[in-house]
């Protein structure tokens, strides 16, 4: 198939139905950390982007939120073709400019404290943070403490990046500023928000 039929196909059957609930389940997911919100595979977008961070990508993002591609997804003509038609979103030449940020490969992902981390004044202008995992129950577990969780939570994504946890209390440091991340996982959508803090379970 060539690139231009696989941009066009592959989006949202149902753009206003499918964006409401994938935005909703981000939303349920952001509030409590740590819980897996489920997500039906509404897109087919082009390798290596997965149909859960394609469609996250799609609710989330238009014209006017650069958003940033690592290597994996960069190197794909498809994908950003398939973006800029479903999406319309103007890629950002660096991680510092992005609003969103698309990654494949989170296990080789730059750090955390090169995206946009957002002022004081606006904390929200940060870099989200779009990761594409295997799952969600097969990494190091990652023990979560702070709001929307009732006394801990635990979650152990897949293909995190080294040091992560160490990243991770520089970036709850900068509050209000920092990065969020959603977790893309194939049956759905965990966050982790600038606010939770992450406790490691050999502590």
């Amino acid at each position: 198939m060539d690139i231009a039929a696989q941009s066009i196909d592959g989006g949202f059957a149902d753009p206003v139905f499918n964006a409401q609930t994938v935005f909703r389940a981000v939303m349920d997911a952001m509030a409590r950390p740590g819980s897996v919100q489920p997500l039906p595979a509404f897109t087919r977008p082009p390798a290596p982007l997965s149909a859960t961070a394609g469609a996250i990508a799609l609710a989330l993002c238009d014209n006017d939120t650069p958003l940033w591609l690592d290597p994996a997804l960069q190197a794909s003509a498809a994908v950003k073709s398939w973006l800029g038609f479903h999406a319309g979103a103007p890629l950002a030449n660096t991680p510092a400019d992005a609003h969103f940020a698309l990654i494949a490969n989170p296990a080789e992902m730059a750090a955390l404290d090169g995206f946009s981390q957002g002022t004081q004044d606006y904390p929200d202008r940060s870099t989200t943070l779009i990761l594409q995992v295997g799952n969600l129950v097969s990494g190091a577990p990652l023990l979560l403490e702070g709001p929307g969780i009732e006394k801990t939570a635990t979650i152990a994504p897949a293909q995190m990046p080294r040091h992560f946890v160490e990243q991770w209390k520089q970036n709850i440091s900068r509050f209000p500023r920092g990065v969020d991340i959603i977790l893309a996982a194939p049956d759905g959508v965990a966050c982790l928000p600038r606010t939770t803090r992450i406790k490691t379970m050999e502590a």
